[in-house]
């Protein structure tokens, strides 16, 4: 078996006899179900009841045997049914119209599916009906990481009616609990808010469906005792893999106890499961640090990289792409004009954005042509062909934009398939970005998504990228091929969605794609495993830009955000605007012709130093130093893992006359070792205003003392490179 298959197995939590190593059946627990990381210990145990527990959730426990001296706890996967007063992760009605469901311990089993990785699945049974549950939980012990995920089967004689099916259920016992969101809309994602949670409910969700985080994320941060701190504390970050509706339910009861419910929201989607049939939930994902946000960022993103992402431990290109440059306003030669612009300027690839398609409706704006994914002849009259030629006899790869999951009513696709896409009978269509959304319940249409790529990719094989993009949320939640179970629509999309990406990625394994989402209306480690990166934002104003990938970067490494430099906010340098694109997987979206020559020398050098530096900016550790939350600077920087180098990057975002400035100091140097400080992106005949530039001293002195880098002028910016001598 190849590794990449053998990976992709391990994702959908295949368990291989010939791959895993299984402890053995245990009937009985009468010692705890440990779930162990190298940092954190999550314990299960049953008490006298029969009932599954969660005796502790926390820092590793270094005695082994002092594990059984711990209490059962609390139900570790509650239910709706006796007993029960709080909010269930489980909640079903069973063929005769109970709605109740009690479950008990039956076994559990652990298996080492890789160096580092082990499985533990714990079967639960229902005391009067034959349901089964299986709790399964992943522990990552090296990245402090860990995924659960929950499957129900059942052997009625008839369909159960799934109300409620949480991933996961986590309880935490605290003084305080510190909640923080990360919210917004378009052109805004990911604003950082902290909330102190007291009796009660909080939800975090989203009933949007296709562009589910248009307005909240799926993900969250929950600081113990007091509020969330970048290097101290403890905190538990929390993160959904799943690419449509979800649901966040953090219940703090009479007891000041805190129980996290994670999963897909149920929100008009009472599920029917027929007999036999397995309902698998998507995996909530965690880590849990005493150390702050920071440290658990860390953990996540070496998990990410080593174990989700798409193509995760490779390399990124560079981009130019011609959004900006052209909209919908272009031609073969006009395309091959910003080509010779993208190879003067150094970037590895072109990438054609919308307007490329549709004859009859021909996608001249943003109201036709969606769904007719051929070439516009009066455009592109040699088509895609001659393009991926033309970027090829220029030595620089050729991306393409698509976004198949949508149709636009003027558009050969919807006169055909008018039963392809989700729109109400009897009712008007509500349209967004004058597009409905196809059906991806039904298999015909599943097929057609696939076979608009498949074709594009046998025909064009020098295709290097699509950007796939999803403009609309579902704003017409009915399926004519699901009939009378419109209920199943939310979740089967998704399932339909993953079906297309899994035949996609089994076909062109090495092939990367980009994430779009009308913006950062998809940021989940679902769809991340089949994409290499996602777009945070349509907005690039840098200035904004710094909010937003911050607060992104606090859940996925900087290889997977992509930061273009672009033509917002064009009272920003060419070089503010570059600094803050190259924390992260750098790209341009500009008129390279009106740059001024000093700002295409600057662009080329700048491609050069990032080219250099790329496996530390993308792969290293990431630090975030000074927050912009906090005032009117930031300061983010990555180390390599071998400590060897290190990239600095400083903003001066609206600083206020005469403010006083605090050093910046770098975390995670060798102290033993002397590093070479050299301000590097500087503009063509500018002098480093660095004090310490080309200076040579020690790490122990860098992150005790730091460096004078702030200043008090607006959208100014520094970065700096640290190698070790």
């Amino acid at each position: 078996m190849n590794s990449s298959l053998f990976l992709t197995l391990l994702r959908r939590g295949a368990m291989l006899s010939a791959a895993v190593l299984c402890l053995g059946v245990c009937p009985a627990a009468e010692s705890p179900i440990r779930i162990h990381t190298d940092l954190t210990d999550l314990l299960l145990k049953v008490d006298e009841q029969g009932r599954l527990c969660q005796s502790y959730f926390g820092p590793a426990l270094q005695n082994e045997q002092e594990l059984a001296m711990l209490p059962p706890g609390n139900e570790a996967f509650a239910t709706h049914g006796p007993g029960n007063q709080f909010a269930p992760a489980l909640q079903m009605t069973h063929p005769d119209g109970n709605t109740s469901l009690q479950l008990v311990y039956e076994k559990h089993q652990t298996c080492r599916l890789d160096e580092g990785i082990t499985q533990t699945t714990v079967s639960l049974r229902d005391r009067a009906y034959p349901v089964e549950v299986k709790l399964i939980l992943t522990a990552f012990e090296r990245e402090n990481v860990i995924k659960s995920r929950t499957e129900i089967l059942h052997d009625e004689r008839g369909s159960v009616t799934l109300h409620a099916y949480a991933s996961s259920m986590l309880r935490l016992q605290a003084g305080s609990y510190h909640l923080t969101e990360f919210s917004g809309d378009w052109a805004r994602e990911a604003n950082l808010t902290e909330t102190r949670l007291t009796f009660g409910k909080k939800l975090l969700d989203s009933p949007l469906g296709t562009r589910a985080n248009m307005f909240c994320s799926p993900m969250f941060a929950v600081a113990l005792d007091t509020p969330a701190s970048e290097t101290n504390g403890t905190v538990l970050l929390g993160t959904l893999a799943w690419s449509g509706n979800f649901r966040f339910t953090f219940e703090v009861d009479q007891n000041n106890e805190l129980r996290i419910l994670a999963g897909i929201n149920p929100f008009a989607s009472e599920y029917p499961l027929s007999p036999k049939k397995v309902f698998r939930t998507p995996e909530f994902i965690f880590t849990l640090s005493t150390r702050g946000i920071g440290e658990a960022s860390r953990s996540l993103h070496d998990w990410a990289r080593r174990h989700q992402l798409k193509e995760g431990e490779q390399g990124r290109m560079t981009l130019l792409n011609n959004w900006e440059a052209t909209f919908f306003d272009f031609d073969e030669e006009r395309l091959c004009a910003i080509m010779d612009d993208a190879r003067e300027i150094g970037v590895e690839m072109f990438l054609l954005d919308d307007g490329w398609f549709g004859n009859k409706h021909p996608r001249h704006d943003d109201t036709q042509g969606l769904g007719d994914w051929v070439e516009n002849r009066e455009k592109l009259p040699g088509g895609i062909p001659a393009l991926t030629r033309a970027a090829k006899k220029r030595g620089i790869r050729f991306g393409l934009w698509i976004e198949p999951e949508m149709v636009n009513p003027r558009s050969l696709l919807y006169e055909k398939h008018p039963d392809w896409i989700l729109r109400y009978p009897n009712r008007e269509a509500c349209y967004f970005r004058n597009q409905l959304v196809l059906d991806l319940t039904n298999p015909e249409v599943q097929e057609f998504v696939f076979g608009t790529v498949d074709r594009l990719m046998s025909e064009n094989p020098d295709i290097a990228y699509f950007k796939w993009d999803c403009n609309s949320p579902i704003m017409n939640a009915h399926s004519a091929y699901l009939g009378s179970e419109q209920s199943r629509l939310w979740v089967d999309y998704v399932k339909g969605l993953y079906a297309v990406l899994e035949r996609i990625r089994e076909k062109y394994p090495d092939l990367p794609m980009m994430l779009c989402s009308g913006g950062g209306g998809r940021t989940d480690y679902g769809a991340l495993s089949y994409f290499t990166e996602f777009w945070p934002s349509d907005n690039t104003d840098p200035l904004e830009r710094i909010f937003i990938q911050w607060g992104y970067s606090c859940f996925f490494p900087l290889k997977s955000l992509c930061a273009h430099v672009t033509n917002w906010n064009r009272s920003t340098s060419i070089k503010f605007r570059t600094d803050v694109a190259m924390m992260g997987k750098l790209g341009f979206d500009l008129v390279v012709k009106k740059l001024s020559p000093d700002e295409i020398r600057f662009v080329q050098q700048a491609l050069k130093d990032y080219k250099r530096l790329r496996p530390t900016i993308l792969d290293g550790d990431l630090y975030r130093l000074v927050s912009p939350y906090s005032g009117q600077h930031a300061a983010l920087q990555t180390v390599a893992k071998d400590r060897s180098q290190a990239v600095l990057f400083a903003y001066d975002l609206n600083p206020r006359y005469g403010e006083p400035l605090q050093p910046v100091r770098p975390e995670d140097l060798d102290p033993d070792r002397r590093y070479r400080i050299r301000e590097i992106n500087l503009m063509p005949g500018e002098s480093s205003r660095l004090a310490l530039n080309d200076r040579v001293l020690s790490g122990d002195y860098l992150m005790k003392v730091g460096l004078e880098i702030f200043s008090t002028e607006r959208a100014r910016s520094t970065v700096v490179e640290l190698t070790a001598e």
